[in-house]
């Protein structure tokens, strides 16, 4: 935990699978391992930055519980949830990588009390915006690392739900919109909105969401979490 007065910059990662973290796990300096929740939470440095990187386990309740106790237990200044997702967009292809503008869920309904789909009840939020400078220096950090890749910026839709037919994809779109659909970053994003801690979600396109999602995810996979991975480690040296 971050002690009173300590001026440290210190970033958690978050990554729901083993192949979201990997790679960053390989180039971490690791000087501590803390297991909680049946998690285990990395601590060290990449870069020269102080930073806890975690396999928070797939679905909105494995992501939330993380981001709590890295709020709580590790005094994170910046949460950065990197992964992979299904793109919404038909402008964004596999291996295209979408920076968040805000997050929102796409399985959250209470609309006969009045409210929007995908709204969180009482909250006296519609979503939960990303950090701008977060997204600005992760641009430029894929400009440096991955010039090719594609970049977006916009809406990621989460729900405890993997999408891979074209009905549900398009009545995700219809009901909350959004760039990519996924099944972790809204979780983070309410708690990093509910504990004033500035987030930015990076996900790398690994299927299009559709008919074809089960053929193409396998594939896409592991490129499109290393590539997540490689934008990571660029952008923490910014932060």
């Amino acid at each position: 935990m971050k002690l009173s007065g300590e001026n440290i910059m210190k970033i958690g990662i978050i990554g729901a699978m083993e192949v979201e973290v990997e790679t960053l796990k390989g180039a971490m300096n690791v000087k501590n391992v803390v297991k909680k929740a049946s998690m285990e939470f990395y601590e060290g440095t990449i870069e020269n930055t102080e930073v806890v990187l975690v396999r928070s386990g797939i679905g909105k309740v494995n992501a939330g519980i993380c981001a709590q106790i890295l709020a709580d237990i590790f005094g994170v200044d910046k949460i950065i949830n990197t992964g992979i997702a299904g793109s919404l967009n038909n402008d964004i292809n596999i291996g295209d990588v979408v920076l968040s503008t805000d997050a929102i869920y796409h399985d959250m309904d209470v609309r006969v009390f009045g409210y929007k789909m995908g709204v969180v009840p009482q909250l006296g939020v519609e979503s939960f915006v990303a950090d701008a400078d977060m997204r600005e220096k992760a641009k430029a950090a894929i400009k440096k690392v991955a010039p090719d890749i594609g970049v977006f910026e916009g809406r990621v839709a989460s729900g405890d739900q993997f999408i891979s037919g074209k009905e549900t994809k398009d009545r995700i779109i219809a009901d909350v919109g959004g760039m990519c659909a996924e099944m972790e970053g809204a979780a983070i994003a309410q708690a990093c909105y509910l504990n004033n801690i500035p987030y930015l979600i990076i996900r790398a396109i690994s299927d299009k969401a559709d008919g074809t999602a089960d053929v193409d995810y396998p594939t896409f996979e592991a490129k499109a979490a290393k590539d997540c991975a490689a934008l990571t480690m660029e952008l923490i040296k910014n932060l």
